[in-house]
């Protein structure tokens, strides 16, 4: 028998749990986690230890102590959130950063709607919108620290991609100008740093990390395709419009978050639409949402408040598209 997709019920019993399937998405997270060891060294792991960490106590001590219920941690899903939102930070940013940020993702947006299965907001984002707006200084600083691998390297600060395309953009600059003043190249954007949060520093690694979710069968391609595939559309219509003041799809979306949003975030199985029909409206309103914010919103990045957008109408989306029942009757033609 082939091994089946994670999919509404009814279900068939196999091998598949919550703990394998935590633990394929933490694999498919090691390219991008050891491509930004290799540019942010002891920062990265710092990062990432230190969420992991403090996500599977916190919600271990409210599971324990606050709710008397039996810890769950050894799912990992804790450890995950606590992955991603390390992720999803500044590499240089301070321990007690992730420690605030990790409270909030389990504390809040996990354990407050009564823990895994139950929450409504992907909790990993929570707690990063809630650093950016609560930390907006420490959240935008994009010092890159000296590497292990990089020995005699004095950290440099700098501003992300998108960071300068939107300041270039209000000074009258064009596309074109900014990419030639900047040396931006998208071989660069593939596969090396380019700037950003530590989980975006190779959209390649990222990329590797979809082909092996969508060949463990733990996802299905419809969000992560919507999401990119609306963003293309979407930017390049902007861009064949005005060309000069829009960046093109390619740039778009190899720059920032998306792809991490896409592959990582927006697929998280209690927050995301079960039918086919529910995912692909979930992610083409993501990337819309993405695009409006990027190109006209305060921010240069757009992907977490649309992810957390879109999450408030899966419930919605779950109502209104069901899967068929169980034994219904289909008519032909």
């Amino acid at each position: 028998m082939k091994k089946l997709l994670v999919s509404p019920a009814p279900h068939i019993h196999g091998k598949e749990s919550t703990r394998g399937l935590m633990r394929d998405v933490i694999i498919a997270l090691a390219p991008s986690l050891l491509v930004s060891i290799y540019f942010f060294g002891f920062s990265a792991i710092k990062l990432a230890f230190v969420g992991a960490i403090t996500c599977v106590l916190v919600e271990y001590a409210i599971q324990k102590y606050i709710i008397k219920a039996k810890p769950s941690v050894k799912d990992y899903s804790a450890a995950l959130t606590g992955l991603l939102l390390a992720l999803n930070l500044p590499p240089n940013s301070p321990w007690w950063i992730v420690f605030i940020g990790s409270l909030v993702a389990i504390g809040i947006a996990k354990m407050s709607f009564g823990g895994l299965g139950q929450n409504l907001f992907n909790p990993a984002l929570v707690g990063r919108v809630f650093l950016l707006v609560s930390f907006p200084v420490i959240m935008t600083d994009w010092t890159t620290p000296a590497s292990w691998f990089r020995e005699g390297i004095d950290s440099s600060t700098g501003a992300t991609a998108l960071s300068i395309v939107k300041e270039g953009l209000s000074k009258g600059m064009t596309m074109d100008e900014i990419f030639a003043q900047n040396d931006f190249s998208y071989a660069q954007m593939l596969f090396s740093k380019i700037g950003g949060s530590v989980g975006e520093v190779s959209a390649f690694a990222l990329l590797l990390g979809l082909v092996y979710l969508l060949i463990r069968r733990v996802i299905r391609p419809h969000i992560p395709l919507s999401i990119l595939g609306s963003v293309a559309i979407f930017s390049g219509i902007f861009w064949l419009i005005k060309p000069e003041q829009f960046p093109d799809p390619i740039f778009t979306i190899l720059t920032g978050g998306i792809l991490m949003g896409a592959i990582f975030m927006a697929t998280d199985y209690v927050t995301s639409p079960m039918s086919s029909k529910g995912m692909i409206i979930y992610g083409v309103g993501i990337g819309v949402i993405t695009v409006l914010i990027r190109f006209f919103g305060a921010y240069p990045e757009g992907i977490s408040f649309a992810i957390l957008i879109m999450n408030a109408t899966v419930p919605l989306l779950n109502n209104y598209f069901k899967p068929e029942r169980f034994g219904k009757e289909v008519k032909n033609g």
